[in-house]
């Protein structure tokens, strides 16, 4: 494996891929340790902390609002607490993430003064309306560029009072934000979901004492929050399973490879993709040790075709590389109802039914539907990664499983450091160095 300056990467395939690997921490994990060690009135720390750029971004954004933070070596310390919080007259700039942008609107809504925050020019492309309208129904003012509501946004925090929401679709992010702001607003704030959704946030406002209740709602579960302070914690971030699923994916696609991710969050609604893999015929094994965390490991296998409901994995962030998996598997996979992919950090509907040509197989998006073909035979290409993270590291383990040494090329690559900046040195320890 070569690099070729900072924007390319170059991988041949033809090599199996054994031993253990541990992937960056969570990022929706680190976002929200962040934002509520800012909101608890006193110190926290938190450990494992993604050293991704999105979370990186998170927690400057918590400086410019008025925590305190330092960085003890691998541990952070950050003083909180609503009496130092305050809108920041200079603009936030959150680069690539939506995650960090969608929360912190939550936040700014309790805030006085108006909040400014921004992006690259990839999350200035992204609605944000979602979580503008229920904000404003809560008494919020969020202004951003036309009808979606697109970066910059501007909220201004007013008064506020709790609503009853049901998001018209699964969101995680949306969810979070109309919490956070939940904690200022007068009243009781509930968000119905009917499907559910990653419930990192509901749980970590409980482990703070936040007066929150959980219900089920037929596929879904009802979220029940009252006002009042946040108290302090010690947070220890596990490993990312979106990321995890990389190698996991790497592991069964790639001849005669064994991987064992550790550390991984095993959250319910985080590995959805493990089930598709399992019905996929994957030799997958899960070793649960305990508070939701522990390995997953993945060997070499004979896949089959199968259908994938958006509802299996609501965030879609494993449908890219799911698509690998696909790509290589006996039969055809039908992706249905992926329609959000479109307003992700690129279109990674039409993305991944890209990438999967390049490597010589057949793909094809019919409505709101992916289908790709199954059974090729995998030839090395180029792709550019149009900035998103997850399309550059599924482009990459396609590259692994192609079994010519030709390598192929993909552009866009410094998009991984928002999420996952080690991966190509992970590639060589699994690889047993570069080629």
């Amino acid at each position: 494996m070569t690099r070729a300056g900072t924007a390319s990467l170059e991988i041949a395939g033809g090599r199996p891929l054994t031993g253990e690997v541990e992937v960056p921490g969570d990022k929706s994990i680190s976002h929200r340790s962040l934002l509520l060690s800012a909101l608890g009135e006193g110190t926290s720390t938190i450990s494992g902390l993604s050293a991704g750029d999105d979370v990186i971004r998170t927690r400057w954004a918590i400086e410019a609002l008025g925590a305190g933070v330092v960085d003890e070596g691998g541990r952070l310390t950050v003083l909180g607490g609503r009496s130092r919080l305050k809108a920041p007259a200079a603009t936030i700039d959150l680069g690539n993430s939506g995650t960090g942008m969608r929360l912190l609107a939550g936040v700014a809504a309790t805030l006085p003064g108006t909040t400014t925050m921004t992006g690259d020019d990839s999350l200035r492309s992204r609605p944000m309306d979602r979580v503008a309208g229920p904000l404003a129904l809560m008494g919020a003012t969020v202004d951003g560029r036309g009808a979606r509501c697109l970066p910059p946004l501007a909220v201004t925090g007013g008064p506020l009072r709790g609503i009853d929401y049901t998001p018209p679709m699964a969101s995680a992010q949306v969810k979070g934000a109309l919490l956070l702001a939940g904690l200022a607003a007068a009243g009781e704030t509930v968000v119905r979901e009917p499907v559910a959704t990653r419930a990192h946030t509901e749980e970590m406002l409980a482990e703070v004492g936040a007066d929150v209740r959980v219900e089920p709602w037929g596929e879904g579960r009802v979220v029940r929050l009252r006002p009042g302070p946040l108290g302090t914690c010690s947070w220890r971030v596990p490993g990312d399973p979106s990321q995890a699923a990389f190698w996991v994916v790497a592991g069964a696609v790639v001849p005669g490879s064994r991987i064992t991710v550790g550390r991984v969050h095993l959250g319910t609604e985080r590995i959805g993709f493990l089930g598709v893999l399992a019905r996929m015929g994957a030799d997958v094994t899960v070793e649960d040790r305990g508070d939701a965390v522990g390995s997953v490991t993945s060997s070499f296998s004979a896949l089959r075709g199968t259908t994938v409901d958006s509802a299996e994995i609501p965030s879609l962030d494993e449908v890219p590389i799911l698509a690998v998996a696909a790509l290589v598997a006996d039969g055809p996979t039908r992706f249905r109802d992926m329609g959000e992919l479109r307003v992700k950090e690129s279109d990674r509907l039409d993305g991944t039914a890209r990438l999967v040509r390049a490597f010589g197989g057949d793909a094809a998006v019919e409505g709101d539907d992916l289908v790709v073909g199954g059974g090729a035979a995998l030839r090395p290409g180029r792709l550019d990664a149009e900035g998103d993270h997850r399309m550059a590291m599924a482009a990459a383990v396609a590259a692994m499983a192609v079994p010519s040494a030709e390598p192929t090329v993909i552009d866009g690559w410094e998009a991984v450091a928002t999420s996952y900046p080690g991966f190509a040195d992970s590639y060589e320890r699994l690889s047993g160095g570069p080629r």
